[in-house]
């Protein structure tokens, strides 16, 4: 059976009226393809060609494929805005023409239109309807992890704390992303590219945005600097007596940072120091 909600590799079957039929070659029936309606149907195409198309089912409850881009998949999360709020539940838009319905009890919280929240698109097994949850936390588990520090990870902020911000990792997993790890401005609904920097006994997770290491994050700072120098004519005014949000905010990085990559590129002879900033030598420019 073509899974609902997913992307698949479909052969074009036939032409009809109301568009192209595909199937996977594993249908019996015709009531097992999907049709392909017009609106969505490449300029060009042969009986026997493969095409790449999400498949969901529409405002008349048909399954059908299109080349339209879902902002979010099965069983995956994402940031997405409601636009109506009705008696069964708030619908949001997922960048399809039939909007994503999130029933009343599958809310944390009564939605409002016009806001985002992050949810987790399932399907109905027993409808074959795909539906959204904002109950996020019980969608996470930290079992069976495949992970280790320093791996480099996908996460979504979620929820701000005092310590920093939980975020989901890979769709699957819940972390904490400490403060002190966050050197650009960020909020709720950021998907970011994150470093694993601990993993703890009772499998909780620390992440980080750099990755770990002394070597590795310098030579990333380092190259950060240089590339504002060359874009600043070859001169920025920062040095070690600078303020930490002033280094903050030209460059995205804590002033201990700052130090120690200027320290690096200043013993590999790059920049000169001086007291109104540094500059880049004529060569590195």
């Amino acid at each position: 059976m073509i899974a609902n909600g997913e992307y698949h590799e479909l052969k074009i079957l036939r032409e009809l009226p109301q568009g192209l039929y595909l199937g996977d070659g594993e249908g019996i029936e015709e009531e097992d393809d999907i049709l392909l309606p017009n609106k969505y149907c490449p300029e060009h195409f042969a009986i026997g060609d493969e095409l790449q198309v999400f498949v969901y089912r529409d405002s008349e409850d048909r399954k059908i494929a299109t080349d339209l881009d879902p902002k979010i998949l099965l069983n995956q999360f994402a940031f997405l805005e409601v636009t109506a709020v009705e008696s069964v539940g708030a619908f949001m838009d997922w960048g399809m023409e039939k909007d994503l319905l999130v029933p009343f009890r599958e809310q944390r919280m009564p939605m409002e239109e016009g806001r985002w929240y992050i949810v987790y698109m399932e399907l109905d097994e027993e409808t074959d309807r795909l539906y959204a949850s904002n109950k996020i936390e019980k969608r996470l588990s930290n079992d069976d992890m495949e992970l280790a520090e320093g791996d480099q990870v996908s996460v979504i902020l979620y929820h701000e704390t005092d310590l920093g911000y939980n975020v989901i990792v890979n769709h699957r997993h819940k972390a904490l992303l400490y403060k002190n790890e966050i050197f650009r401005d960020v909020k709720i609904g950021d998907e970011l590219d994150a470093y694993v920097k601990n993993i703890r006994e009772d499998n909780k997770l620390d992440v980080g945005l750099r990755p770990s290491g002394y070597a590795s994050t310098v030579e990333e700072d380092v190259k950060r600097i240089l590339l504002k120098m060359r874009f600043r004519g070859g001169f920025l005014a920062l040095n070690d007596k600078s303020a930490p949000e002033l280094i903050y905010s030209e460059l995205g990085m804590s002033k201990k940072a700052f130090k120690r990559a200027i320290g690096s590129l200043y013993k590999e002879k790059k920049i000169v120091l001086k007291d109104e900033g540094i500059q880049i030598k004529g060569e590195d420019l």
